[in-house]
């Protein structure tokens, strides 16, 4: 009967942990958001919608294109370009981390642990925070978004390089080496070809996260379409923030379904 009596009160303490958990949970978030003037939140959102949504639907065409100056076209394709030099960069220079922080590449838990460490490290600023950086450092442009972009990837792609080398199967590996060959042959010949797929489609998921970075970063002054954006959006030019949005929206469409055709591909 004790043991019986047992087995009906563990799952009555279950429900009334979860429900105090709940109970607090919910407590937590009215106590938040009763400091917050929610009435003039509305009132704004409302207002801003409601001029971007008429930019959308007039747009300013005439900012396609611009013979002199800049215009559309030329801020997404600065964009384009951040992002392409921003992730080339973080895929080459993250591989050695990637084999680094790999638990079936070393011998001693301590030098996977610093790889590990490294990788987190690197990937703990935002890119906003890193093109902040860089822009004090360079100055306010494409170059630093290219930098911020770059180095805030590296801890990104080189955690997911990692755990792909981690799942790869050792038997090619172990195969090579009894046969006498050096670390390098069997690198060549029996690591790359089983991570070389998954290295190349994380690549490009990484170069679509870097094309909605980019937009963004151009907004605190590293280039691209950002920069337009703040500018139109600070004069209340809601025709040319409808174009520079729907802009954005083509081309990260159009990335997303190129960069999806080719790793179901590569997959």
């Amino acid at each position: 009967m004790s043991q019986l009596s047992t087995k009906v009160n563990k799952p009555k303490k279950k429900f009334a942990f979860r429900t105090i958990i709940v109970v607090l949970l919910a407590l937590l978030y009215i106590w938040a958001f009763s400091g917050m003037p929610i009435n003039d939140i509305k009132e704004t959102a409302g207002q801003i919608s409601k001029a971007i949504f008429s930019g959308i639907f007039h747009p300013d065409w005439d900012y396609v294109y611009l013979p002199d100056g800049e215009d559309l076209i030329r801020g997404l394709l600065d964009t384009l370009a951040i992002a392409i030099l921003g992730t080339f960069i973080s895929g080459i220079l993250c591989i050695p981390f990637a084999f680094w922080a790999a638990n079936n590449m070393s011998k001693g838990k301590t030098i996977t642990s610093t790889g590990k460490f490294m990788l987190s490290f690197i990937r703990t600023f935002p890119e906003i925070v890193m093109a902040i950086l860089f822009i004090k450092a360079v100055g306010p442009g494409s170059f630093a978004g290219v930098l911020a972009l770059g180095l805030h990837s590296i801890g990104m792609l080189g955690k997911l390089f990692s755990e792909e080398i981690e799942s790869l199967d050792m038997g090619p590996t172990e195969a090579l080496t009894a046969t006498g060959a050096n670390r390098l042959q069997v690198l060549w010949f029996a690591v790359l070809p089983q991570v070389l797929p998954g290295f190349l489609s994380y690549t490009l998921y990484r170069f679509e996260i870097n094309i909605r970075a980019a937009a963004i970063l151009g907004v605190i002054g590293a280039g691209g379409i950002g920069t337009p954006l703040i500018f139109a959006l600070s004069s209340r030019d809601w025709d040319r923030v409808g174009i520079i949005l729907l802009g954005i929206i083509v081309m990260v469409t159009i990335i997303d379904a190129i960069s999806g055709f080719l790793r179901r591909r590569i997959i």
